[in-house]
């Protein structure tokens, strides 16, 4: 598992946003872009450099009412860190 106090962005060369047509957040990159599901949107519009892991953690379980988001966001920061989509010192 990773670390809690890394502070996750998202990756140069990729643009984070909404786009209303697919009515879901899309990761741009210069090929293409991928369309994110409702979850991996709302944690990477949080992944921006300054919050760290667990702040985002808390900050969605605050949001969405939930408890125990910690395995399952560790482990879409994770993949996302192998895609290259996010980065972290």
């Amino acid at each position: 598992m990773i670390d809690a106090a890394i502070r996750p962005r998202v990756a140069p060369g990729l643009r984070l946003q909404w786009e209303a047509a697919q009515e879901a957040y899309v990761l741009l990159y210069p090929e293409g872009m991928v369309k994110l599901n409702g979850s991996a949107g709302e944690i990477m519009k949080r992944c921006d450099g300054q919050a760290n892991l667990a702040g985002i953690v808390s900050a969605l379980e605050s949001a969405f009412g939930a408890a125990g988001l910690e395995g399952d966001v560790h482990a879409f920061v994770e993949m996302a860190g192998r895609q290259r989509w996010l980065v972290w010192d």
